[in-house]
């Protein structure tokens, strides 16, 4: 039956990577505040501190977790380690690095550190996780942060929309082969939110007024609306729901 008892996550343990600030934190706070207990993971103990201040404040179970997603070795024995304490029955493949650069100035290590963190890393913590999952025999749930450039070209980020691109390839090709086990994979592409990460293009007037004309609800995204979406995908109400990727752009991809 259709109701609120749908989108509850009271019960629940949900991983969310680069979870510390910006938007991994509120999709921490949102999955939180729908009675999930989330562990944050980050590659700093400040920032992990930091962020169990926030959200215990805000009612939200939390713990920590000083983890590096490009260190696969490491990650898979930390995640092996947490699943065994703590079940994991939603991962938030979120931790994400960008380099805005022309393309005839990238050099083998931007390429590496970016591709790394948000493909190779996002493949191996999914990877370590439904392990888990699959050995419970009670499936779950995994999100993976795409992006617009999963889906158009963007000049001076070609490192990140191929990233993003294999993302979403990926995302489609793990829902097809663990749907059996009762893990449902999906993804979020989130448009322009004002981040530490994407704080550099806000900054310049310019872009933004040109970025924010491109929009059709006329605004940038608040970290309130990824939440939601995340939300939907964690938990029952999305239950026949897997391989797809939502955009939140307000009407960007639509527009063009």
């Amino acid at each position: 039956m259709f109701g609120p008892k749908l989108f509850d996550l009271t019960g629940r343990n949900a991983l969310v990577t680069g979870g510390t600030r910006g938007l991994g934190q509120a999709i921490a706070l949102a999955l939180g505040k729908m009675g999930a207990s989330v562990c944050v993971t980050g590659r700093t103990q400040d920032g992990i501190d930091a962020a169990l201040k926030a959200l215990p404040a805000e009612g939200v179970n939390a713990r920590g977790l000083v983890l590096d997603v490009c260190d696969v070795a490491a990650s898979q024995t930390a995640l092996a380690g947490l699943d065994a304490d703590w079940p994991i029955n939603i991962l938030v493949n979120n931790a994400g690095f960008e380099n805005v650069a022309p393309s005839l100035d990238v050099d083998e290590a931007v390429w590496d550190a970016i591709v790394d963190t948000n493909l190779k890393g996002s493949f191996f913590c999914a990877q370590a996780v439904a392990r888990g999952m699959a050995e419970r025999g009670r499936g779950g749930a995994i999100i993976n942060l795409c992006s617009l450039t999963s889906y158009v070209g963007i000049p001076t980020a070609v490192p990140y929309g191929a990233s993003k691109s294999g993302l979403l390839g990926m995302t489609r090709a793990l829902s097809a082969e663990w749907a059996g086990k009762g893990i449902r994979v999906n993804a979020i592409a989130p448009g322009y939110f004002r981040t530490d990460m994407t704080e550099g293009f806000y900054a310049d007037e310019a872009w933004a007024t040109g970025m924010l004309a491109k929009i059709p609800q006329g605004r940038f995204g608040s970290m309130d609306d990824v939440g939601g979406a995340v939300v939907f995908l964690a938990s029952d109400a999305s239950a026949y729901i897997t391989g797809q990727c939502l955009p939140i752009d307000g009407g960007y991809l639509a527009s063009i």
